[in-house]
């Protein structure tokens, strides 16, 4: 029951009580990916869970361009491994620019754990001149 956060669980409870235990592929992607565009959107500072949870404001490295491309990679890299425990083997790498101005993009690489399985997932985030990002899988 792992494919979903625990509010999320509670919530498909009481609307599907029919339906516990075994994990659903699907639904796992869809909650990872829900988690990660919350998490990835929360400016460090913002919230009350913790000073770190969330990333740096991306507008601030976008001065430093390119040289802070890096620094942007950790960052991404670090709040996924400490906040989304069922990704694994997390890997955070720029894509060059593409058609979009002022858009930086990067591709996360990793592996979802599951209870019997371990699936690859690929989720390419685009970060816009405002610092929101968007996800695609």
């Amino acid at each position: 029951m792992r494919e979903q956060r625990l509010l999320e669980r509670i919530s498909s409870w009481k609307k599907h009580p029919e339906r516990r235990g075994g994990e659903d592929r699907g639904l796992v992607l869809e909650s990872v990916l829900r988690h990660l565009q919350k998490i990835l959107n929360t400016r460090q500072g913002s919230v009350p869970i913790g000073e770190d949870y969330g990333v740096p404001d991306f507008t601030e490295f976008l001065h430093d361009y390119p040289e802070s491309l890096r620094a942007m990679e950790r960052a991404i890299r670090h709040t996924i491994q400490k906040y989304e425990p069922r990704l694994k083997a997390v890997r955070v790498n720029f894509l060059p620019p593409d058609d979009e101005a002022l858009v930086v993009r990067f591709q996360i690489a990793a592996k979802l754990d599951l209870d019997q399985d371990v699936v690859p997932v690929v989720v390419e985030s685009s970060i816009d001149p405002d610092g929101k990002i968007k996800l695609r899988a």
